[in-house]
């Protein structure tokens, strides 16, 4: 029989019950046994949806509260020194300290202090791999040491277990771990603390077998990455350790192929590999051809990163080909966690059926899955519903007349070769924005998103419920935007937004008014912590019917005389969070998306808005893992954006702006985007990301953030400037803008006027 299994579930739940008790817990409106009953509730459902699909094994270890990294930092006892901790805190709110710089906002008070020294800022978060999910980043000393401190994960175990469940525990390789790590001391290498931490993963393993655990899977994607040639070689003796424990362990690999890491990591001695078969199929072949005869092989057949209903005749074919060469060693998955996926289609009702039948969300991909088994098993006969339903979609989509638009491809045929090219250097372009804005130095302005209040959200969900007229809505969204206008006056920031009141999100606002793109009603996935997008589904060719941005913000600039920006998302980002179509080049759909906002962009200019950004917090995300294939994606991904860009005069001023990435190593790409103005996040590394800007003479004007949005704590005037002096000291003084990290769309409005008043009174003083 061939076993099936997952490699993590959604666990934000259905209707995200864990986002709603997270935010309740962290304002005070429920204790911490009321949180830890929704995730045990949210554990119980996702493991029946897992039984019910037909799955050997049920995952265990995917749940977490906010991290799976900030998990494994609590189990292995790596909290860093600089928090604290005393032994009285108990480990949810260490948890939450950790995430956020503070656990609960009702313990915060307005100078952003809590007690037993926890108003320190949050741990650095950045992209997992090229996702949109962000992960917490562990920090390393060389005084950091490990040691087994949480039971979480083995009560987890005992929960499923309880209610007559086969387990599959699941563990982050303590390879990952460490180089997913930041050293935080001069002098010290990560890998060093292999030695200490080894034992602690081995104590892990020994203690799951003693609880009747058969297989643990233990995730080491970075084997899908360039690795350092000391990284490499540190494989092969932490796995001899680990065997020693005596449990099975499925070495999880995702999102890439192998490549010049396959030998390596067909020869470790494990009891099972996962690959995945749906990025990387033309490694199956190889990896059979190499694993040694005892070895598991596990298929990731079913897509984990998109929504696209699957193939099943085709996947088929590839698993009948391995089935024949592995017989029962066969195992198959989805591609990677579903985590990056929603939860489950049938809640979408709004769907049209034709749109709805190209789609598979968690649940329906665990039911593919259990498919795949009845045919290999049994028969495609016996499977035939779910493969009749695959051939259908596929021949439904390929001839919908939806999904091309002959209007678009005639476009971009004739596209001139210089579409993407600015009028002027950029030296003569600050000239003429100098002249025109005329800035005090150190310029303070904001990412774009103000709160979205609870009357912001009820006279959205009103209006779409018809019971509020569209005249009604827009009075309502004005409002909120004078407010905001009026707020950042009396705050005193020199460029000033709208606040961006009237968008629900910063793609899925753009998306629903460019053709080709399709929304559900609770396709939510998440992104950090209590933060869960919907990404929009990208079908067919896009195209801009009509102006999207220009009347909110023309009524925002009748409001003041001061500079009102333009606020847009960028073509690349678009594309990384939206779910894309798979029938043609991503590159070609960033193009179609590109020209749709630079004709946003030039009717902004029109309307006399002077200063424009396009956001692209996205493109090193996008970035291929394998560093052979860079050139050629930041080729394109920089001409979508230039070409979004590039269709106003020098007099224009173009912002953009990038957060929770590691840029150093792709800063000649980004210069060449040509933005007059770039802001970053910068604050959760204590500006250490801009020194590389300092080393690259970046030529162009840049905002460090300088205090962290994600956390409700308030930073110090005094804290702003000390990292703005850091900052001018690899970048030119009259270079600097200041802003925060991002925008402020998930703060309260008293925490953003305390922290904005903080950060003006720093630039006066740097003044």
């Amino acid at each position: 029989m061939t076993t099936i299994h997952s490699l993590g579930f959604p666990r934000i739940g259905k209707n995200r019950e864990l986002k709603f008790a997270l935010e309740q817990y962290w304002r005070g409106e429920i204790n911490a046994e009321s949180l830890e009953a929704t995730g045990q509730e949210l554990r119980v459902q996702h493991w029946q949806i897992q039984k019910n699909a037909g799955l050997d094994y049920v995952s265990v270890g995917d749940f977490a509260y906010y991290d799976q990294m900030l998990n494994h930092i609590q189990l292995l006892g790596c909290e860093p020194n600089r928090f604290d901790f005393t032994e009285q805190v108990p480990e949810l709110n260490r948890y939450f300290t950790l995430a956020r710089g503070v656990a609960n906002e009702a313990a915060s008070c307005c100078s952003g202090h809590t007690p037993d020294n926890q108003g320190t800022w949050a741990l650095e978060m950045t992209k997992w791999f090229d996702t949109n999910y962000h992960y917490l980043v562990p920090e390393f000393t060389a005084d950091t040491h490990f040691k087994l401190n949480s039971s979480r994960l083995f009560d987890e175990v005992a929960e499923a277990q309880a209610l007559g469940h086969k387990v599959k525990a699941s563990l982050i390789g303590p390879l990952t771990f460490l180089y997913l790590g930041k050293e935080k001391t001069a002098s010290f290498d990560r890998l060093d603390l292999m030695e200490q931490l080894i034992p602690v993963y081995g104590e892990i393993l020994f203690k799951l077998k003693k609880m009747g655990v058969e297989w643990v899977q233990i995730d080491e994607p970075i084997l899908c990455l360039d690795l350092p040639v000391e990284w490499k070689a540190a494989y092969e003796p932490v796995y001899n350790r680990l065997n020693a424990a005596g449990i099975k362990l499925l070495l999880a690999t995702y999102f890439g192929a192998l490549e010049d890491n396959l030998v390596l990591t067909c020869n470790l001695p494990v009891a099972g590999l996962h690959i995945d078969a749906v990025r990387a199929s033309q490694q199956i072949n190889h990896v059979i051809d190499r694993l040694a005869h005892y070895k598991v092989l596990s298929l990731g057949v079913i897509d984990g990163r998109n929504i696209w209903r699957a193939d099943l005749d085709q996947a088929l074919a590839a698993v009948e080909i391995a089935r024949a060469r592995l017989g029962e060693r066969l195992w198959l998955a989805p591609s990677c966690s579903l985590q990056h996926v929603p939860v489950d289609l049938s809640a979408e009702t709004a769907l049209d059926d034709e749109l709805r039948s190209w789609l598979a969300f968690a649940v329906q991909k665990l039911e593919e899955l259990g498919a795949l088994k009845v045919a290999i098993d049994q028969s495609v006969a016996s499977a035939e519903h779910a493969f009749s339903a695959s051939r259908t979609a596929a021949t439904s989509r390929r001839q919908s007349t939806r999904v091309h638009n002959s209007d678009v491809t005639d476009r971009i045929a004739s596209l001139p070769t210089d579409a993407d090219q600015r009028r002027s250097h950029f030296k003569n372009r600050q000239i003429l924005q100098r002249s025109r804005f005329k800035l005090p130095l150190f310029p303070t302005t904001s990412i774009g998103s103000f709160p979205q209040t609870k009357e912001i959200r009820a006279a959205r969900a009103a209006y779409k419920r018809n019971e509020l007229t569209a005249d009604g809505y827009t009075k309502a969204m004005q409002a909120e935007i004078e407010l905001s206008v009026n707020k950042q006056i009396q705050l005193g920031l020199d460029v000033l937004v709208h606040g961006e009141a009237e968008r629900n999100d910063m793609v899925e606002y753009f998306g629903e008014q460019l053709d080709g793109f399709a929304f559900t009603q609770n396709g939510w996935v998440q992104s950090y912590g209590s933060r869960c997008v919907k990404p929009p589904i990208i079908f067919g060719d896009v195209s801009r019917p009509k102006a999207m941005t220009v009347t909110w913000t023309s009524f925002a600039q009748s409001l003041t005389s001061q500079p009102m920006k333009g606020m847009l998302t960028g073509p690349v980002t678009i594309l990384q969070w939206s779910f894309v179509r798979n029938d043609q080049p991503r590159s070609s759909t960033a193009l179609q998306i590109a020209l749709a906002i630079r004709d946003e962009v030039v009717d902004l200019e029109q309307a006399n808005i002077g200063i424009i950004q396009i956001d692209e917090p996205a493109i090193r995300e996008g970035l291929p893992l394998r560093r052979a294939d860079w050139k050629a994606y930041l080729a394109w991904a920089g001409r979508a954006f230039r070409i979004s860009a590039s269709g106003v005069s020098d007099e224009t001023q173009i912002h953009t702006h990038m957060c929770y990435s590691e840029f150093n190593d792709i800063l000649p790409a980004i210069a060449s985007l040509d933005a007059d103005v770039i802001t970053i996040e910068t604050s959760r590394s204590d500006m250490e990301l801009l020194r590389g800007f300092g080393d690259f003479n970046y030529p162009n004007e840049i905002g460090p953030g300088v205090y962290d949005i994600h956390s409700p704590r308030i930073p110090t005037t005094e804290e702003m400037v000390r990292l703005l002096k850091k900052a001018a000291e690899v970048i030119p003084a009259e270079n600097l803008w200041v802003n925060p990290d991002c925008g402020l769309k998930t703060r309260g409005w008293p925490e953003t006027e305390a922290a904005l008043a903080n950060m003006v009174a720093a630039a006066k003083a740097l003044r």
